[in-house]
């Protein structure tokens, strides 16, 4: 997965994703927010399966 599906999936799950992805601290992702994990090189694909795993209320079309 590139930087940019990442983006386009947070934008489809949630209605701020900027927001989301600056202040959402996420135990999945080492007490990392999104844009933190990406600083520090994790791979976009880890990132969302760590967003899945944190809002287990995602619709399965965004799994």
């Amino acid at each position: 997965m590139r930087i940019t599906e990442l983006r386009s999936r947070l934008k489809e799950a949630f209605s701020d994703p900027d927001t989301y992805s600056r202040d959402t601290v996420h135990a999945e992702l080492g007490g990392r927010t999104v844009n933190e994990a990406l600083v520090d090189g994790l791979e976009p694909g880890e990132i969302w399966r760590g967003v899945v795993a944190h809002n287990p209320e995602l619709p399965a079309t965004l799994r």
